[in-house]
């Protein structure tokens, strides 16, 4: 399989702390957003693919496969509704993804 962030990246990903991890798609997530908001679908695309990849390998970490797996289906499905031609609130999902991303930051 050809994942878009490099072969290597799963392994590395799960090592990860889960804020790590959606801070990370909290920039994809953002990137979209902005790419959208300037009316560029193709870079719009990328930067979707991106965040439903890594979104993807959170949701398939084992050490999520308790109590966050539920609430981890749950973003990835707001997520795509967010960034769809009939979004509810982008601006409120990334708030929820900056505050991981500053956690994350704030733990190195």
């Amino acid at each position: 399989m050809r994942y878009l962030h490099g072969s290597d990246l799963k392994e590395r990903w799960q090592k990860m702390p889960l804020e790590a991890q959606l801070g990370n798609i909290g920039s994809e997530f953002g990137r979209a957003l902005n790419w959208k908001q300037k009316n560029q679908p193709v870079y719009f695309q990328k930067a979707y693919d991106r965040m439903l990849e890594l979104l993807d390998f959170t949701i398939s970490d084992p050490r999520w496969h308790n109590h966050r797996l539920k609430e981890l289906c749950r973003l990835r499905e707001n997520a795509c509704l967010e960034l769809s031609d009939q979004p509810q609130n982008p601006a409120g999902l990334n708030k929820y993804f900056l505050q991981f991303a500053t956690l994350a930051r704030s733990k190195r």
